[in-house]
């Protein structure tokens, strides 16, 4: 950084958006010199500043005005800058919210293109746009990153239909890891440790999709309750890794460092690596938030307003702001950070939080499958080639969009869980809807060229019980977030089959484990794209919190409760059974027509035997049914699943001999041996048979 500033700033260039280091050149003088180019986007602004801060943004040092805008953009080059200088901006316009307009100097904002931000945020009233102090020496600071360059190593090649998800916390998983060292708890690079990469591969995931790890904040309630957003659902810096996470907490350029290291690490294991993004809304919140970056460098095109009212955002996502993804300059930004991410940072791919929000366009905001976003996502030569996962509803109206993203998103099936969770735990659910949901929900996906794996069935998720609280609660237990209960899902599906929590009685602890591996086998050996909760294979409770969103503690940590060694063999056991058995994931939708042969086909019978008729899928009373799976062109390989969710053990009646039992969930019949023509199912509980010769017959279609 040079030590005397020149006394303006060039005219620079506005692309490419954020603070890009220029490489040496030939100055006007013929000397060599260096330089950082700023390009910062606002439709609206009259003028916006660079404020140079010292080394430890503390201290303001001068202040620049940029030239523009050119096609809203405000740009220019400071001589002589380098990586590490540490800055802001300033916006001045009309302070008109009556209008959307939120301008206001005394506000410095961070850069949205960010990739390394330095400081201590600290609530303080100077932070809104309404008071008229000054929030320097509150608020976080943009530091110029070196030059980035792509990664080199070489990603995981996982087929679509191989893919294994587990949903996990970076802080989470390892803060109570046994044998970790200290000093790397919490941090990526516990992620990418020999101790947790040999788990993630005893259980032989595939792909870790990671909670939010951009820069967040924590909401000033939480704050004022001494509480901290521990899921990172709340954005601010989206270029840059959040330092939570970081072994050397206050140094951004290592913390960037750290993260790839990780994901190099990850990768040459085998595993890809995900990132749960959230561009439905940003840390700023409602029209009564702070101004920290995109508010007030231009409020009115970062956020959708409410139509009748300009003054007041929309709120979509259920945090007081939505993100005006349909402006181009908003979709580029997105675009941009995405491929920063995969690019630099080395991800496979992302799973948008609140998908629906970016598909909402024009005037009424409504979902379309064809906006610009979507549009930009599919034509992008770097991303649409990773992986992409929807989140298919958002808080506003018309928001659940279960099966109508387009492309090559996957999208979360909150159906499959109900269903099972219905079926296993004994509410109200019909044979077909269990049978649809267990065959990856063709009645959404079977369109526009949709796969089986684009429906991602999970049991449980972040969001809600854990599968061990979901069978030992009857209802949640959230008194510890501090809102009295009220937060989190009201009416989600659980059972405690007797006794609410933690219990000594052996009978209700069998019943649960029972339960447990049944939903687990379920999971694991459905069609589609399976989503493991990190933990559900140690039987990880939360005590019965369904939304510990704010609990940075042994609540929302994992338990390395090894006392469930059977839960964590039984997940390796289905794991195999998935991998060897193609007919398991298989790539392409099965058919119920035996006049298709070049196609795998499903076969579903009752216990008696029989092949389902229509009647027959539609009685509640009756639970326990029988599918069997058949490979194309191949008379050698079949597969029987007998589902069993009665307390009592069920005979089911096999139409043909030569059958031998593979899997128990229950544990207790003899496997690999010869079966006659009938089959004693235990009770709750999925057995899995394996076939060397099989004729299938046509049944009724679903």
């Amino acid at each position: 950084m040079s030590a005397d500033w020149p006394a303006s700033i060039s005219l620079g260039r506005p692309t490419p958006l954020g603070a890009t280091v220029v490489l040496e050149r030939e100055a006007a003088e013929g000397k060599t010199v260096r330089g950082v180019n700023f390009a910062v986007f606002s439709e609206h602004a009259q003028r916006i500043e660079l404020c140079i801060f010292d080394s430890s943004g503390v201290q303001e040092l001068q202040r620049f005005d940029l030239h523009g805008p050119d096609d809203g953009v405000f740009h220019g080059e400071l001589e002589g800058a380098d990586a590490d200088l540490v800055y802001g901006y300033r916006a001045h316009g009309a302070y008109a919210p009556e209008q959307g307009h939120r301008f206001n100097p005394n506000k410095l904002l961070l850069d949205p293109y960010a990739r390394e931000v330095l400081g201590q945020f600290a609530w303080h009233d100077s932070l809104f746009d309404t008071d008229q102090q000054d929030s320097a020496a509150y608020t976080l600071k943009s530091r110029v990153a070196p030059q980035a360059e792509p990664i080199r190593w070489q990603r995981p090649q996982i087929a679509a239909a191989d893919v294994v998800l587990y949903e996990v916390h970076v802080k989470g998983l390892s803060m109570q890891l046994p044998g970790l060292p200290e000093r790397l708890r919490g941090t990526f690079s516990a992620l990418a440790h020999p101790l947790a990469i040999a788990h993630f591969k005893r259980i032989a995931v595939t792909s870790l999709s990671l909670l939010p790890v951009q820069y967040c904040l924590s909401e000033r309630a939480l704050a004022q309750r001494n509480k901290s957003n521990y899921w990172g659902y709340n954005t601010l810096a989206f270029f840059s890794p959040d330092p939570r996470f970081g072994n050397k907490k206050n140094e951004p350029s290592a913390l960037t460092q750290e993260f790839q290291m990780m994901v190099q690490s990850l990768h040459a294991a085998g595993l890809e690596v995900l990132l749960d993004v959230v561009f439905n809304h940003s840390a700023e919140g409602d029209a009564l938030g702070p101004s920290l970056s995109l508010r007030g460098l231009d409020n009115a095109s970062w956020y959708l307003a409410q139509p009748d009212d300009p003054a007041k955002l929309e709120n979509f996502s259920g945090c007081g702001n939505t993100l005006n993804i349909a402006l181009p300059k908003v979709t580029q930004f997105v675009l941009d950070c995405l491929r920063y991410w995969v690019q630099v940072m080395g991800v496979d791919g992302f799973r948008f939080d609140l998908a629906s929000c970016l598909g909402r366009q024009g005037k009424s905001a409504d979902f379309d499958p064809a906006a610009a976003f979507f549009i930009s996502l599919r034509q992008d030569p770097v991303l649409s080639q990773v992986r992409l996962i929807a989140e298919p509803w958002d808080c506003g109206p018309n928001g659940y969009q279960l099966g109508g993203f387009p492309g090559r998103f996957i999208e979360w099936n909150d159906r499959f869980r109900d269903a099972m969770r219905r079926y296993w735990l004994g509410f109200e659910v019909t044979r077909g809807e269990f049978a649809r949901r267990f065959c990856a929900s063709s009645d959404f996906f079977q369109q526009q060229s949709r796969k089986p794996s684009a429906s991602v069935n999970f049991i449980s998720a972040h969001d809600g019980f854990t599968l061990s609280d979901a069978l030992s609660y009857s209802g949640k237990h959230n008194f510890a977030n501090g809102e009295h209960n009220q937060d989190g899902r009201h009416y989600e599906l659980c059972n405690n089959f007797g006794i609410e929590g933690a219990t000594d009685d052996a009978t209700i602890n069998a019943t649960r484990l029972r339960v447990r591996h049944a939903l687990l086998a379920t999971l694991l050996l459905a069609q589609g794209t399976p989503m493991l909760l990190a933990g559900d294979e140690l039987a990880n409770s939360q005590h019965g919190n369904n939304n510990a969103y704010c609990q940075d503690n042994e609540t929302a940590w994992l338990d390395w409760n090894f006392e469930h060694e059977t839960t964590l063999k039984l997940v390796q056991s289905l794991m195999a059974l998935r991998k060897k058995h193609a007919l398991l994931r298989h790539p392409d939708w099965f058919s119920a027509n035996q006049r298709q042969p070049a196609r795998a086909r499903v076969l579903w019978r009752t216990p008696e035997g029989s092949v389902m008729q229509i009647e027959d899928w539609h009685h509640v009373s009756e639970r326990a049914l029988m599918c069997e799976f058949y490979a194309p062109h191949d008379v050698h390989a079949s597969l029987a699943i007998l589902f069993n969710p009665s307390p009592q053990s069920c005979v089911f009646k096999l139409a043909e001999q030569g059958w031998h039992v593979t899997f128990d969930s229950a544990d207790e019949l003899a496997l690999a041996s010869k079966q006659d023509f009938s089959v004693y199912a235990p009770a709750r509980s999925l057995v899995l048979l394996h076939r060397l010769h099989a004729s299938p017959t046509q049944q009724p279609e679903i």
